[in-house]
């Protein structure tokens, strides 16, 4: 039950195709599950896990042993460091909601320019990479979308707007999360010594920011078409760049957990500080929602399900004539305002709060109102306050990856590195598979540092003990489905590549030799779409790119790296995220409207990557690949 086991690329037959057609059946059942069936991704997840076990065993004749507790170390895997960093980031965004910061935030961003166009940019591109490098995993897209519908955004349009935002920054989002998977599948996989974290990282970072340079043009065209890239260019252009290089820079130079942490408040400061120069013409018929109807009312109408399983609710409040709007409720129902938010009363005197409000709030976060209590001017403490958990986190994770505080960390007893007890999986080499080796770095793990930076985030949003503790609960709670899924397709991912199913897939994939490299980026693409997210892929497809760079003689940093970046452009197209999109604004059972609005900019975005990563493989641009 427990006998050594080594991996084989042909089982059946002594034919690689043969086998190719067993090994196929994991992926071939999560992608139908997900993609025909729409069976929850967390039961996808867990039926495709079962299925891989069966194929290990039955065919590969894999020990069954071993073949769970391959299984067990790709759990354990996903939930540390993967949902490690996941839980804890949210857990800080559920601390500014609880607190009533949020919508401080909201209203400092829309006060930075009345221009839809300048919004969107500043919203949805800029403060969605910021959310994406935090958390990840669909957060940007429900948070971004309300934050739109609540500036008087079209549902079709915020939905549209938020989606395609969320392309550029995926392949480093929550903190790098799937440049960790990729790193972990791919070198136990190939032995290129390249294929570390900071390779890994360099190297998306040398083929996203290209696409980062186009998307805000692809913005301000979908928010306001041909007249919209003429008039507000100036601004497209500056965040695009601006992004681009500063996640290049980051990613090869800084730290790649920090790459999209770092390029959101580079490109962010760039447009806040062009807008203070120059105006586009704001025309009048630019679109802009009536403030009634900003965000759906109904209570409850705008909770979605992160990654088409666990939940970061963000609840619209409601904006009626006489009251500001509410900020996204930590799982409360869409009317309700969170402890500590400014709820104005146009009956009371400008500026008090309801009897009816929960827990007191800060005496100065409500400075002035104006026309009958619709608008809020926070003071400087306030906005100061919503800007510092960012702050808090950036500073914390700057020392972290300081080269000797870096050093120290990775060494025990802050880093324990152990072999999965039970596990004895030898390679085709004779030789001990590397990722039999589980790293728990328990203290500078970017979910411990981040549990750090939510102690401090709730001393300085002066959030009293009890109700941080409370909010850590329900961010478990509201995860719980997200928390499966993500355990299980790693637990699948690592099953399939110790029991030598990627290999087979590998082999049978060279055979296609050179032109493989134009469709890697595809294959990426392919697991985004279907999974909804781009450690997923990357954990299903890494190790599968990496050998048939082997075998097909490619360099495998390139084609594990397309496999990433090609994944983000599948992100606006899955079904989850189409899904969180739609609930968000009010149009559930409507997805395939806006998948309408997206497909076509996830297509050409596709185009354009498959491109790129064939000249970085040609004598063209291969001054490109570390």
């Amino acid at each position: 039950m427990f006998d050594q086991f080594t991996v084989v690329t042909d089982p059946v037959g002594d034919s690689v195709a043969l086998s190719a057609i067993f090994a196929v059946l994991p992926l071939l059942t999560l992608f139908v599950l997900l993609g025909v069936l729409k069976v929850k991704a967390w039961l996808a997840g867990v039926i495709s896990l079962a299925v891989a076990l069966i194929v290990a065993v039955a065919v590969y004749a894999m020990p069954i042993g071993q073949a769970v507790l391959s299984a067990t170390e790709g759990a354990a895997f996903g939930f540390f460091p993967i949902l490690w960093i996941v839980i804890n980031a949210i857990w800080v965004y559920n601390l500014t909601v609880e607190s009533g910061h949020f919508d401080v935030l909201r209203r400092s961003f829309e006060r930075v320019s009345p221009d839809m166009r300048i919004q969107a940019i500043i919203i949805a591109f800029c403060f969605g990479a910021l959310l994406e490098a935090l958390a990840g995993f669909g957060t940007p897209v429900a948070i971004t979308v309300v934050m739109l519908m609540a500036l008087g955004f079209r549902p079709i349009h915020a939905a549209s707007v938020s989606l395609l935002a969320n392309t550029a920054p995926v392949a480093f989002g929550a903190l790098a999360t799937p440049i960790v998977t990729l790193a972990s599948v791919s070198s136990g996989a190939n032995p290129d010594p390249r294929l570390t974290v900071d390779t890994l990282g360099a190297m998306v970072g040398r083929q996203t920011p290209i696409l980062a340079v186009v998307v805000p043009l692809m913005l301000v065209a979908l928010v306001d078409g041909r007249r919209g890239i003429r008039q507000t260019w100036p601004a497209a252009v500056v965040a695009g760049v601006s992004f681009g290089l500063a996640q290049f820079v980051a990613a090869n130079y800084i730290s790649v957990p920090l790459t999209d942490i770092v390029a959101a408040l580079v490109s962010a400061a760039a447009v806040v500080l062009l807008v203070r120069v120059w105006r586009p013409a704001t025309p009048a018929d630019l679109g802009r929602e009536p403030e009634a109807a900003a965000v759906p009312a109904a209570r409850g109408s705008v909770d979605a399900e992160l990654a088409g399983s666990g939940t970061v609710r963000a609840a619209a409040g409601t904006r009626s004539d006489t009251t500001s709007t509410a900020a996204p409720g930590l799982g409360g129902s869409g009317g309700e305002t969170p402890p500590g938010d400014p709820r104005i009363d146009e009956t009371s005197p400008v500026g008090r709060h309801r009897d009816d409000d929960l827990e007191p709030r800060p005496t100065d976060q409500v400075r002035a109102a104006t026309a009958g209590g619709r608008r809020i001017a926070d003071t400087p403490a306030e906005i100061g306050r919503a800007y510092a958990p960012y702050l808090i986190i950036i500073a914390i994770f700057s020392v972290a990856n300081l080269g000797a505080v870096k050093t120290a960390l990775a060494k025990e007893p802050w880093t324990v590195k152990f072999a999965w007890p039970g596990l004895d999986i030898l390679g085709g080499n004779g030789k001990p598979l590397s990722s039999v080796t589980f790293t728990l770095n328990w203290l500078p793990a970017a979910g411990t540092l981040m549990i750090l930076a939510g102690i401090l985030t709730a001393l300085v949003l002066r959030v009293s003990a009890g109700r941080a503790l409370r909010a850590y609960g329900r961010t478990y709670v509201e995860l719980r489905y997200a928390i499966v899924t993500v355990m299980a397709v790693l637990a699948l991912a690592y099953v399939m590549n110790q029991s030598g199913q990627t290999n087979t897939l590998g082999a049978f994939l060279a055979a296609a030799g050179g032109a493989f490299v134009f469709l890697s980026a595809i294959l990426g693409w392919i697991g985004v779409a279907v999974t909804g997210s781009d450690t997923s892929a990357n954990a299903l497809f890494g190790a599968l790119q990496v050998q048939t760079a082997a075998r097909a003689g490619l360099d495998p940093l390139l084609l594990a790296a397309a496999n990433s970046s090609g994944g983000v452009l599948g992100k606006m197209i899955s079904p989850q995220n189409l899904a969180i999109a739609a609930g968000a604004v009010g149009m559930a059972g409507r997805e395939g409207e806006i998948f309408r609005k997206v497909f076509g900019w996830s297509l050409v975005l596709l185009l354009f990557m498959c491109v790129l990563v064939a000249l970085q493989a040609s004598p063209v641009l291969s001054w490109m690949v570390p």
